[in-house]
């Protein structure tokens, strides 16, 4: 299954970028792509690398902010540069962050502390006396699977957004003419689910544009794919790939399609930002949802290289001064489309970064980070969970550089988030199979 979910990949995305015949207006579409009934969606904002949560939310006190400075070094943001958020006051964002302090002050956005993958509840003392923990921590790939699939093993072969669609798919969009999970990331473990397989898109290729190789590339191109269409010489394998390239045509075209017949949207997203295209993109296939047919949506962004072991503070900063305004466009769009209360987006990311600075100004990898959650339903102007006690070989570091041990476990952020989504308590289980584990399956943020 998993070769046949690369290729539905691989054509998606031909299919999106290389479809440029035979686009006709999607007849009624702006008279249905109005509101849908019950319709949530789920939008995830993956930061690759292990973004610096110690550099992202800071203590705001004097005793807090004196401590964060003088184990920070060279890494601690002046006092007076930070953004303090007025309904938490001992606390302040990264000034690359104002969009996101409007969002946090006027209660449109939460964040959640402290969270990281685990097994069950733990403790320093239990961390060092060996006690079970997530496979491989500290390793991107490992850590980026894990958070994606909420099962702290990345040998698990599901997401758990593909595992919420296998388990809705008998709910919701029964007369759907795409997917429930779109990507405009590429592919990732995120979306897929034993009977679920995503749709991707390429950001900008839904209305209308050629390929960019040239016309006697992109015709080479589309006659090559569309002669697989045809070909079947009995193996299982090639067969299950027509069945793919033929639903990823589909699919791309019925986008396509939808996206060009309705008005463009009046939000004015951030140029030259790629988290920015990509959110575009998702608001465009929201604002066609019921012409679509779907009552539940997820969909997967992602933005990085947030790996700082050197030059942090403009490498960190660079990126989330695109990723604050690019989230504020897209609430702003949600807003205008009717749905900021039927969309929820959130961050994940691989992990922390200690909070002990390295050699060459820049951070290593660690564990419990911070999140943001943002949409209409958040309970916002909060935070949640329990942040760490920031102390080198204190309670809540599971060595001595400051890589804090989450509070808060990632499977617990997930279930709460499904929960808003539609999924029921008693569905729990067999989405997320360690939930038990911990005290509670809902934080209440949303």
């Amino acid at each position: 299954m998993r070769a046949n979910r690369r290729s539905f990949i691989k054509y998606a995305s031909l299919a999106a970028a290389g479809n440029a015949t035979g686009l006709r207006p999607f007849g009624m579409l702006n008279a249905l792509a109005q509101g849908a009934t019950d319709y949530k969606a789920l939008v995830c904002v993956f930061l690759y690398g292990g973004n610096d949560a110690n550099n992202t939310l800071i203590p705001f006190d004097t005793a807090g902010y004196n401590n964060y400075a003088s184990i920070r070094g060279p890494l601690a943001l002046a006092q007076n540069t930070l953004l303090q958020l007025a309904p938490s006051p001992n606390f302040a964002l990264n000034p690359n962050l104002p969009d996101i302090q409007t969002l946090f002050n006027n209660k449109n956005a939460a964040l959640i502390t402290n969270v990281g993958t685990l097994v069950q509840p733990l403790t320093r003392a239990q961390y060092l006396a060996g006690q079970a923990c997530p496979t491989n921590l500290f390793s991107h790939p490992d850590q980026q699977l894990e958070w994606q699939n909420a099962a702290q093993s990345g040998a698990t072969p599901t997401g758990w957004a593909g595992r919420i669609a296998d388990t809705l798919a008998v709910n919701y969009n029964q007369s759907a003419s795409i997917p429930m999970i779109t990507s405009v990331a590429g592919d990732t473990l995120f979306c897929n689910g034993t009977a679920t397989t995503p749709v991707s898109v390429s950001p900008g290729n839904l209305s209308g544009a050629t390929c960019s190789e040239g016309s006697s590339e992109c015709t080479a191109r589309m006659q090559a794919a569309q002669a697989l269409l045809t070909f079947n010489s009995g193996l299982s394998l090639v067969q299950a790939d027509d069945t793919i390239t033929t639903n990823a045509y589909a699919y791309a075209k019925t986008l396509s399609d939808a996206v060009q017949s309705v008005t463009p949207l009046k939000t004015v997203f951030p140029t030259a930002n790629t988290l920015a295209a990509q959110l575009q993109q998702i608001a465009q296939i929201i604002q066609v949802r019921s012409a679509l047919g779907v009552q539940r949506q997820i969909f997967f962004a992602g933005i990085g290289n947030f790996d700082t072991h050197a030059g942090q503070l403009a490498g960190q900063g660079a990126l989330l001064a695109e990723i604050s305004p690019a989230l504020a466009a897209f609430y702003a769009a949600t807003q205008e489309l009717g749905v900021a209360s039927n969309v929820t987006t959130f961050t994940m990311s691989d992990f922390s970064r200690t909070f002990q600075p390295n050699s060459n100004s820049g951070s290593d990898h660690a564990w419990g980070s911070h999140h943001i959650v943002i949409g209409g339903a958040v309970k916002g102007g909060q935070l949640y969970g329990t942040f760490p006690t920031l102390a080198l070989g204190g309670p809540d570091d599971s060595g001595s550089n400051g890589r804090w041990l989450p509070s808060t476990a990632s499977v617990q952020y997930a279930a709460t988030l499904a929960q808003w989504f539609g999924v029921s308590p008693s569905q729990l289980a067999t989405i997320f199979p360690n939930i038990a584990s911990f005290p509670s399956s809902n934080l209440g943020f949303v």
